[in-house]
């Protein structure tokens, strides 16, 4: 009994570990949209609003992916 008991725990664990890793990748790509924004603002101030609209969408794009990511170890987890 104590051999899977402690197989459930590491389970468990490996889990939030894998989103922990997970998260990585979107955190990258909200730095990479708002650094190139901002390079994009200093070199053409006059196309502002079609640089942050394309910045808030692709933002909205990486963020979905995070939650994505925090809501399947619920919808498959045991």
């Amino acid at each position: 009994m104590a051999a899977t008991e402690t197989l459930a725990a590491v389970t468990g664990s490996l889990g939030s570990i894998g989103y922990g890793l997970a998260a990585i990748g979107p955190g990258i790509g909200v730095g990479i949209i708002f650094g190139n924004g901002t390079q994009a603002l200093a070199r053409q101030p006059e196309a502002a609003g079609l640089i942050r609209a394309n910045q808030i969408l692709g933002f909205a794009f990486c963020e979905a992916l995070a939650l994505i990511g925090i809501v399947m170890p619920f919808v498959f987890g045991k």
